[in-house]
């Protein structure tokens, strides 16, 4: 399978821990996702996240599809952390 290219997201060594971020911000994928998948809605996710765009949240959804075990992990560790 071909590899797929994000418009908007990024991996830098050095932020987030390499995590997967939006450009431009320290907003990690894992952060959107965990929002969603405990029921908020994109339109929830913009007011906690208000520099991102809807563009930028659909497509950390679509990273999610593509790499949900890595982001259900980050989700997961970051759930415990906030215990």
């Amino acid at each position: 399978m071909p590899a797929t290219s994000y418009r908007y997201l990024v991996n830098l060594p050095n932020v987030c821990g390499g995590k997967t971020i939006v450009e431009g911000t320290r907003v990690g994928v894992h952060d959107v996702v965990g929002l969603i998948v405990n029921g908020a809605t994109v339109d929830e996710v913009l007011r906690s996240f208000p520099n991102l765009t809807r563009a930028q949240v659909y497509e950390c959804l679509a990273y999610y599809e593509d790499h949900r075990a890595e982001v259900d992990a980050l989700v997961a560790q970051q759930m415990a952390e906030s215990l």
